[in-house]
């Protein structure tokens, strides 16, 4: 993994050129493209709630021009933007307009549409509300400096490196290596045939990757302070090399595109993609180009016939079933007005997974799947957005409730990861790998992302070390606050001006 130096890039945005930045990326997301989209796609009159869905994509393009422009990694504030911009503001006005609903999720009442917009747009409403609140307090109330990060555990790492590859080579086996590295319908197919069960599957899934994942990430932090060159080429060595089988196993053709670009940002921010405000820059920036026009690209590997059918850009998005989360907010508004919500019932399922169903016979299944048999669609295999999951677990409330908390839990992690981008540890690995799986979660459903979640968090606080107090008796281990004046030669990042807890994000 490349070394860590400190902050670069700095004074070429200061003043009048940030500004001109901001005014540049703000005027092609926020004005540009929402103008040839009006012009591109004509209005067939099938309702206007467009006009909602296009200020979202208006206000998104402005958030992330602010956050990317920032260089300061707020890498979940981030990442909930790009969501919003694409699926909840970009491709639901394309559809709207055109009258081109996903084809998975037909027959919607556009007397919907209007009333779907205003619960996104709540939704979206009650995060930044939270999100500003909760910075006032840090600012009001700022955490005490110099805290120290949270280490890695040198052996705990070296065993969780051990025993993720076994299990990736152990996935492999189960599916053979033409299932693993041919088409991803081919490699769905597979997985579904050995493991039936969606959430069993989704486990497997998850251990075969986030295990090694997770020990790649402890192995770029060991060796970002390691004390000898010889154990920092080996912690090189092993970290390249469990990345080169993360990416057999995590590939593009074979991969849904969501779990690629989780692992292809990861080992990127592993690399230090992310340590100073330049390098940030150009990461953000580069994530907000894939999402736009390497995403949909992506989608030629579905089958095994290689297939790019993109006539246009905002094209691409109408009909496709891959842009259904509004659609599924709508069905989950009809589900909750048919007074058919069990309170909480669906999230109980969710992080209850592990429950066998021959215990628990009635076990919620999928909240995709649910709002699909509700529909009486053929296909289920549907997303179920934050909005939608918060609907069908207590209608317009939960949903105010859920991203109250998400703007405020969302807040506090980011400045966690902005401060361990500089000073290293567990939270540097968390910053990495659960911002980009985000937007997994944010997509839905929650069932099939909360098996990898748990999977991810489970080897977080295996390869947590502890963190020692002065005068216990023990020697601390060695970490970018003792590294005094040899930090730069182990390739310690100085921290970035004005980022640290309790500073605004841009």
């Amino acid at each position: 993994m490349g070394k860590q130096t400190g902050t670069i890039g700095e004074t070429s945005l200061r003043g009048g050129a940030r500004i001109a930045l901001v005014a540049l990326s703000i005027g092609v997301l926020s004005v540009v493209m929402p103008l040839a989209l009006v012009s591109d796609i004509p209005d067939r009159g099938r309702s206007e709630a467009w006009v909602v869905t296009l200020l979202i994509m208006i206000y998104g393009g402005i958030r992330l021009s602010l956050s990317w422009v920032s260089g300061s990694p707020h890498l979940f504030d981030f990442f909930f933007w790009v969501f919003a911009y694409i699926f909840m503001g970009l491709a639901p006005t394309a559809q709207i307009r055109a009258d081109a609903v996903s084809t998975t999720t037909p027959g919607i009442d556009p007397a919907f549409d209007l009333p779907t917009a205003g619960i996104v747009a709540l939704g979206i409403a009650c995060y930044e509300v939270a999100r500003a609140a909760w910075m006032l307090r840090q600012h009001a109330r700022p955490p005490h400096a110099g805290q120290a990060p949270r280490p890695v555990s040198a052996a705990r790492t070296v065993g969780l490196a051990v025993v993720g590859l076994g299990i990736s080579v152990f996935f492999v086996a189960q599916l053979g290596p033409a299932a693993a590295l041919g088409s991803r319908e081919a490699a769905f197919a597979a997985r579904e045939a050995r493991w039936p069960d969606p959430a069993v599957r989704a486990v497997m899934y998850a251990a075969s990757v986030y295990p090694l994942l997770i020990a790649t990430g402890a192995l770029a932090q060991l060796r970002r302070v390691a004390v000898s060159r010889a154990a920092r080429i080996a912690y090189t060595v092993a970290a390249l090399a469990a990345s080169v089988v993360l990416l057999l196993i995590v590939n593009p053709v074979a991969s849904a595109r969501y779990t690629f670009g989780t692992v292809a940002v990861a080992l990127a921010i592993f690399a230090g993609a992310a340590s100073t405000r330049l390098r940030a820059r150009l990461t953000m920036l580069a994530a907000i180009v894939a999402f736009l026009f390497l995403f949909p690209i992506a989608d030629a590997f579905r089958t095994d016939e290689v297939r790019v059918n993109r006539t246009s850009f905002f094209g691409e998005y109408l009909a496709n079933p891959d842009y259904d989360a509004f659609w599924q907010v709508a069905n989950s508004l009809a589900y909750w007005l048919d007074g058919l919500v069990e309170p909480a019932r669906q999230f109980l399922g969710s992080i209850l997974f592990w429950v066998p169903r021959s215990i628990w016979p009635d076990k919620p299944t999928d909240t995709g799947i649910v709002l699909a048999e509700y529909r009486g669609y053929s296909f289920d295999n549907l997303s179920a957005p934050v909005w939608a999951e918060a609907m069908v677990n207590g209608g317009i409330v939960a949903v105010v409730i859920v991203f109250v908390g998400l703007g405020i839990v969302l807040r506090v992690m980011d400045v966690r990861i902005v401060t361990a981008f500089a000073s290293g540890g567990v939270w540097a690995i968390a910053g990495a790998v659960l911002p980009v799986y985000m937007t997994i979660l944010m997509r839905g459903s929650l069932l099939q992302a909360t098996g990898a979640t748990t999977v991810m968090i489970v080897c977080l606080l295996l390869v947590a070390g502890r963190v020692h107090s002065p005068g216990d008796g023990e020697e601390a281990p060695l970490g970018p606050s003792r590294a005094g004046s040899g930090g730069a030669e182990l390739g310690v990042a100085a921290p970035v001006p004005g980022d640290g807890p309790g500073q605004p994000a841009a």
